[in-house]
């Protein structure tokens, strides 16, 4: 799960972009990323400096209980959920690879990308492994079948296009991409992406997934007490047809930028391995009370 922090810090260029890009230009350096926004002003980043803050998930089953009115010790039992942690760890080292141009039907774009980062180093990438593993654990006590994207963090990609393929091919209950933003240093909260119809696959999931989407938001918000997104979206929701990982998705499926990783209050959330926890916790609990 680990990120080689020092090549880290050399290489990977943050992306600083508002409307929930967590990723710039296409560069060997740093790609635009799945969540890439329409264009707006953009807002540099500087180099990233110290080690990156990466913990392990934890082994233990969360204290919080299940949603109220829930009298199954399994509550979600013959439930398969697909979890996409955005990016992956050495993806910046192959950027011939992650550039690599694929169809999402209502455009290109790259393969995959870098992500983002925090002022002292700790990346997009290590984030949404490690609240992906303990919202795995979570889910697995609560008795659903957890599949991810991805099996480590030291890898590169897969490509979008193959993230919402192994969410189709799970014929997932709903599907969770996990990530976190990289806009203005001002801009903080967070937001939960949702699919729009595109005379494609994701057409008769549409409507689940913007149910999904408000499941999740509300047990988020609720359960991390991180407000709504204050530079994106309508009361932490926006709509898009641009993203590979849900335009060729045909199970419900949602993404969610979790915070604002160059924002330094968000920050400090998103470093805590406590808050990620909670993180975790919550996402369960929307995903539980849509699938409940």
């Amino acid at each position: 799960m680990s990120v080689t922090s020092k090549a880290l810090a050399t290489v990977l260029v943050a992306c600083g972009l508002s409307a929930a890009a967590c990723g710039g230009g296409a560069t060997a350096a740093g790609p635009a990323r799945d969540t890439e926004p329409a264009p707006r002003a953009a807002n540099p980043v500087t180099a990233l400096s110290g080690p990156a803050a990466e913990t392990a998930p934890a082994t233990t089953a969360p204290t919080t209980p299940p949603a109220a009115g829930t009298t199954s010790a399994k509550p979600l039992s013959g439930k398969t959920v697909v979890i996409d942690p955005g990016h992956n760890g050495a993806n910046y080292k192959y950027p011939a690879k992650i550039n690599k141009q694929v169809d999402v039907l209502t455009q290109r774009k790259a393969c995959d990308t870098t992500g983002t980062a925090t002022n002292s180093g700790y990346s997009e990438a290590a984030f949404t492994w490690d609240v992906s593993r303990r919202l795995e654990k979570i889910l697995e006590s609560r008795g659903a079948t957890v599949k991810l994207t991805r099996h480590g963090n030291d890898g590169v990609g897969p490509c979008i296009t193959e993230r919402a393929a192994i969410g189709n091919k799970a014929k997932a209950d709903a599907a969770i991409s996990i990530h976190a933003d990289g806009a203005g240093p001002a801009d903080h909260g967070f937001h939960v992406i949702i699919p729009k119809k595109i005379g494609g696959p994701v057409d008769p999931v549409v409507a689940d997934s913007r149910r999904l989407g408000i499941d999740v938001r509300d047990a988020y918000r609720s359960g991390t007490g991180i407000p709504y997104s204050t530079y994106v979206g309508a009361k932490a929701l926006s709509f898009r047809s641009d993203l590979g990982g849900l335009n060729l998705s045909t199970v419900p499926k949602i993404f969610i930028e979790t915070g604002n990783m160059r924002n330094a209050g968000d920050a400090a959330k998103l470093e805590s391995p406590q808050f990620r926890q909670r993180i975790a916790t919550a996402l369960a609990n929307g995903l539980q009370t849509y699938l409940r």
